[in-house]
């Protein structure tokens, strides 16, 4: 595996992630030519972001005005191909947070447990009226950056 931008020390930046969703790649997600097409992980990423914001209760005031999470950019790198039917393992952390917005990492590990994907995206706090970027509150951030598996529970 090449060097990645976002990564200084692959081992030890696997060795952070604690959350993780398992995806089994549906026949829908494959390209003519058998593999998954270049999209599905992008989907894989949201699933598994939604579901570690949730565990760490980013979500249980669905209805709060104060601010909503956006998707200000999202990058994945491609190491190796997957394939109808594989069974992978989308990791996901905050691994920085900022003012008004937070980096969250992937990692997609195959049944072979070789990393497949891997990738990382800015999310964003705006006000939903303003559309303006918003400060984070200090239990969001506290929230963020739990780091014990007590805390933050796969759901599935």
């Amino acid at each position: 595996m090449g060097k990645i931008s976002y990564i200084e020390d692959f081992e030890a930046w696997k060795a952070e992630f604690l959350f993780s969703i398992p995806i089994r790649i549906r026949f829908s997600e494959t390209d003519m030519f058998g593999h998954v097409n270049n999209v599905s992980p992008f989907i894989y990423f949201e699933e598994a972001r939604i579901e570690y914001l949730k565990s760490v209760g980013l979500f249980d005031n669905a209805s709060s005005t104060e601010g909503i999470p956006i998707v200000a950019d999202l990058q994945c790198d491609y190491h190796k191909q997957l394939y109808f039917q594989d069974s992978l393992r989308i990791y996901v952390k905050a691994a920085h947070v900022g003012t008004t917005s937070f980096d969250i990492h992937y990692m997609g590990v195959n049944q072979k447990e070789e990393v497949c994907l891997t990738g990382r995206g800015r999310i964003v706090y705006i006000n939903p009226e303003s559309g303006r970027p918003i400060k984070l509150g200090e239990e969001i951030k506290d929230k963020l950056m739990m780091v014990t598996n007590e805390h933050i529970k796969p759901t599935s």
